[in-house]
């Protein structure tokens, strides 16, 4: 009776430890196959006989399965941002749980100390404003429009910043960024600065581009994963959506009725 009351605690610590890189996993921003996998491989590299997860835009599912006991657990699911420095710590836990480096007590420590890495705001205000202003210069622009392009995509970036750490919905923080991004932008075209001020507009906003998730969406749709390419694919045209209101009442305000205008 007490190995029996041991091998089901052992049980039930791994399919902790499972159901937690599965979570870390989508809650970064990685497609549904993969996060399966890893559960998967991290409960049998530890012990069990197997793991079965089920995945939810809303919670992750899992059960493990050891000498005909099966226990099972669920696990809200909350968008935590992209973060591949995250995916990659885990799938490196995972590993070595696989080559035996890891025993359980090592798993369970190296998941509960994994943080998010944060770069500098200001940085990430400077690298996405040039990146921005890279792709209008990539497009014919001259200096004029890559000037004003990383000014347009810098403020709106640091905006973005700024309405982000408030919680706001992520529908208003795109329209708001996409708004600021094309109002700066859209001052060139409206005065006619540059080359061709129609650049400037089309790359200020490319930062608010949800390829990410719409990769992903595919990718979970043909993987046989339905629902979660279909959720995942609804979120990213409602964010394009919310981009599209910005860039319609920004231009509305500078009376700009097209951008052949």
């Amino acid at each position: 009776m007490q190995k029996q009351a041991t091998d089901a605690d052992k049980q039930r610590e791994i399919t902790r430890l499972c159901i937690q890189t599965a979570l870390l996993l989508l809650q970064h921003g990685v497609e549904s196959t993969v996060v399966v996998q890893m559960a998967s491989r991290l409960g049998v590299a530890l012990g069990v006989d197997s793991v079965e997860c089920a995945l939810t835009p809303n919670a992750v599912i899992l059960s493990t399965l050891s000498n005909n006991h099966c226990i099972t657990t669920t696990r809200k699911n909350t968008d935590k941002g992209i973060n591949m420095q995250v995916v990659t710590e885990v799938q490196r836990i995972v590993i070595a749980a696989e080559h035996h480096i890891y025993d359980l007590r090592h798993v369970r420590e190296k998941l509960d100390r994994i943080k998010p890495l944060k770069y500098n705001r200001y940085l990430v205000v400077v690298m996405v404003g040039l990146s921005c202003a890279c792709f209008s210069h990539l497009a014919g622009g001259d200096w004029t429009i890559f000037g004003i392009t990383f000014i347009a995509s810098a403020l709106a970036m640091y905006i973005r910043q700024i309405i982000s750490a408030r919680h706001f919905n992520p529908l208003i923080v795109f329209a708001v960024t996409a708004f600021v991004a094309s109002l700066v932008a859209g001052s060139a075209l409206k005065y006619e600065l540059g080359n061709d001020p129609q650049i400037a507009l089309a790359s200020s906003v490319l930062l608010l581009v949800p390829g990410f998730p719409l990769v992903n969406s595919l990718a979970d749709i043909l993987k046989g994963h339905i629902n979660m390419g279909i959720a995942r694919w609804v979120i990213a045209t409602v964010l394009t959506f919310g981009s599209c209101i910005g860039i319609v009442f920004a231009l509305s305000l500078l009376n700009i009725t097209g951008w052949g205008a």
